[in-house]
């Protein structure tokens, strides 16, 4: 039974979908001017795997996930730039594609862009100023009154009073008060803009969801995702905007990954310890920085750090290096393997609130068990390594041929090509009896991180140790 903790209420709950077998989520995507950094990698990987998760399980799932691609950062780095705000956005876009497919991630089944859901921004605003939740100001920006909507803050358990205390409000004497949010901002010189019954202007970030989700997703849909940032103020804005405009709930479970720190400290360019996804994945192989990310669980605070991202190196080389005699196996057929332990233990982890974190502890079992059949029963081992891989499917990890992955990485000091070649001398050094050079060949290699594994056969596999 499928489990979700849910921000509003701060509790895990039974999940019970609007309509069965069915499951609408939309989640917050990402604001189209920089490059993605390892943050917006974990919020991205979390949904990722919930969603492969909730789909093995039977789940007919319609994923959302939107983009901003108009909004003040946006503008002010197009300007910086002297091109358009389209330009710039498209191919931020274009390198946001590319790093999710570098991490596994799939697309989400819609990928709604804030620009062309203007009309239906414009069409909720004009609800909003109808119903009083909201009013125009002389100078053509629209805003939404806070004290309005009387569960305002209920999100985050805050009261309107309170919001007063550490909220990032601009104090404007075209508000009535300054607790109220913008909904339409008025165009300025050099801006870009769309016509609207209050002049010409572009949305408010908060709207844009609103708008999005009521789209692709309906007035009340299941559940509404997003990083650690988001719930104040985005999100207990759009329930403001939306319960008021559409006259219903807005959202059942509200999710929200936990934060990425860096060594201990907030992730911050100021602080020089800002990554993107691309300057993580040109040091570490994109499974590693994936399976770091699906580690802990999806809620619980992450410590991006060169000792964990070695420990996670670490873990999938365990992972890898009980399936390399099972290049040739294909992921197993979940449904034909329920009646096992492991396949239980995983489902049960993975529903209780999507808790990776146990289901990995439960494949280091399967793998243990996987590395003993090895040598006693292959027909037991092939299928264990079946099931290894139909949960790494859903975690996105054990994609690689195993030999391939255990001969990337590492401290790379020697090439593969000068690997192999020294292998070959050293074979060759203890055919002819020159023990000796064997033994400097040996410690040369370990002296560059590469480990040799020899059998009654002979140096028939290396790998890279983690660094």
């Amino acid at each position: 039974m499928l489990q979700i903790y849910n921000t509003l209420t701060r509790q895990k709950e039974i999940f019970k979908p609007i309509h069965p077998g069915k499951i609408s989520m939309y989640v917050c995507g990402i604001t189209v001017y920089d490059y993605c950094h390892i943050g917006h990698a974990r919020v991205l990987v979390a949904f990722d795997v919930i969603t492969k998760f909730l789909r093995s399980q039977g789940w007919d799932v319609t994923y959302v996930r939107n983009i901003t691609d108009i909004d003040d950062k946006i503008i002010k780095r197009a300007n910086e730039n002297g091109e358009p705000f389209d330009s710039l956005t498209a191919r931020f876009i274009d390198y946001m594609h590319e790093d999710e497919a570098r991490l596994g991630i799939a697309r989400p089944d819609i990928e709604p862009r804030a620009t062309a859901y203007i009309d239906q921004i414009v069409d909720m605003n004009k609800t909003l100023i109808d119903k009083g939740f909201a009013y125009a100001a002389n100078n053509g920006d629209v805003y939404y009154r806070v004290t309005r909507f009387a569960d305002y803050g209920k999100l985050t358990n805050k009261n309107v009073d309170e919001l007063l205390v550490g909220a990032r409000i601009e104090v404007d004497e075209v508000k009535e008060d300054p607790r109220d949010f913008v909904l339409w901002k008025a165009a300025k010189a050099g801006e870009p803009a769309w016509k609207s019954p209050w002049g010409n202007g572009r949305p408010g970030w908060h709207i844009e969801c609103s708008a999005m989700s009521k789209n692709c997703c309906g007035e009340t849909f299941d559940i509404h995702g997003g990083g650690p940032d988001l719930p104040f103020p985005h999100h207990e804005n759009e329930i403001a905007q939306s319960e008021a405009a559409n006259g219903c709930k807005y959202v059942n479970y509200w999710m929200h990954a936990g934060a990425v720190r860096v060594d201990g400290e907030k992730m911050s360019k100021s602080l020089g310890n800002f990554f993107t996804i691309r300057d993580v994945l040109e040091k570490y192989h994109p499974e590693v920085v994936r399976f770091l990310l699906v580690s802990s669980h999806y809620r619980s605070p992450i410590n991006y750090a060169e000792d964990n991202l070695i420990e996670a190196r670490s873990g999938l080389e365990r992972f890898y290096g009980a399936l390399r005699d099972y290049a040739h196996v294909a992921p197993a057929n979940l449904a034909e393997v329920s009646d096992t332990n492991y396949y239980k233990a995983f489902v049960d982890a993975m529903n209780d609130d999507f808790n990776t974190r146990v289901a990995l502890a439960g494949m280091y079992d399967l793998v243990r068990d996987l590395n003993n059949a090895s040598k006693t029963n292959p027909a037991q081992a092939e299928s264990l390594a079946a099931l290894l891989k139909a949960f790494g499917l859903i975690l996105g990890i054990l994609q690689e041929n195993p030999a391939v992955f255990l001969q990337s990485g590492g401290n790379d000091q020697i090439a593969a090509d000068e690997v192999e070649r020294l292998i070959a001398e050293r074979i060759q050094a203890k055919k002819d009896k020159q023990y000796a050079r064997a033994d400097e060949i040996r410690k040369l290699l370990l002296d560059a991180g590469v480990t040799l594994e020899d059998s009654k056969d002979g140096t028939t596999q290396w790998r890279r140790e983690s660094v």
